[in-house]
């Protein structure tokens, strides 16, 4: 699987497949040439969106949605090449929104290479509005099930290291040892997994626990 930055994703709420948005969203859009960047952004301004006012080209989309904090970026690809494909690759690795890739190439071995390469959605070929505002809709629904999954996974990970811990340090059993982390949450009316990450935090601060001196081997 993809992996994707941290980000706040509050802005991009989980949809089923009956809900559309309903408020204008802030679009990045990269692309090398004016004109063709100047249609997606005229279609997207159509579909009641903000465009943001930055050109942006595709080696700068990390860092443009960085710095500007779209909801969405639409990516204008023109060529098909292994280059091509490895910047789509980066993109999706290094972006902080969502991404859209405009394929803007015949070669359908390409097309089906650029989506495995973790983009939320993607359009081959001309911008029909319907279907653009579809694949943003797909791309923001696949993006927060993606963090939320993510999410799932950290949570997890982080409680069984905890565990780990605590059992280490005070001889306990699994079983035992997440008891004491549910104990303290109740305790302390905080979630499991803050306990738990709180736990593994102090841990590393923690002196390593000595170890019993070995016997002596001299005789009295």
């Amino acid at each position: 699987m993809a992996r994707y930055p941290s980000i706040d994703t509050t802005r991009h709420e989980k949809m089923d497949d009956s809900e559309t948005l309903d408020h204008p969203l802030r679009v990045l859009i990269a692309d090398h040439r004016t004109e063709r960047h100047d249609q997606v952004a005229r279609a997207v301004a159509d579909l009641g969106h903000e465009v943001v006012d930055r050109r942006t080209d595709l080696e700068d989309v990390a860092a443009a949605t960085a710095a500007e904090r779209p909801d969405l970026a639409v990516v204008i690809v023109e060529e098909s090449s292994e280059r091509a494909l490895a910047l789509i690759g980066r993109i999706v690795r290094e972006a902080t929104s969502p991404v859209i890739a405009i394929l803007d190439v015949e070669d359908r071995t390409f097309i089906e290479e650029a989506a495995k390469r973790g983009i939320f959605a993607y359009i081959a070929g001309r911008t029909d509005p319907d279907e653009l505002q579809s694949s943003i809709d797909v791309a923001l629904r696949r993006f927060a099930e993606y963090h939320s999954l993510e999410g799932a996974f950290w949570r997890r990970a982080v409680t069984e290291r905890a565990k780990g811990v605590l059992m280490e340090r005070h001889s306990i059993d699994e079983q035992e040892a997440f008891n004491l982390l549910r104990e303290h949450a109740r305790r302390t009316n905080r979630k499991i997994v803050d306990v738990a990450e709180a736990v593994t935090a102090t841990h590393r601060l923690l002196p390593a626990r000595e170890r019993p001196s070995p016997p002596s081997s001299e005789y009295p």
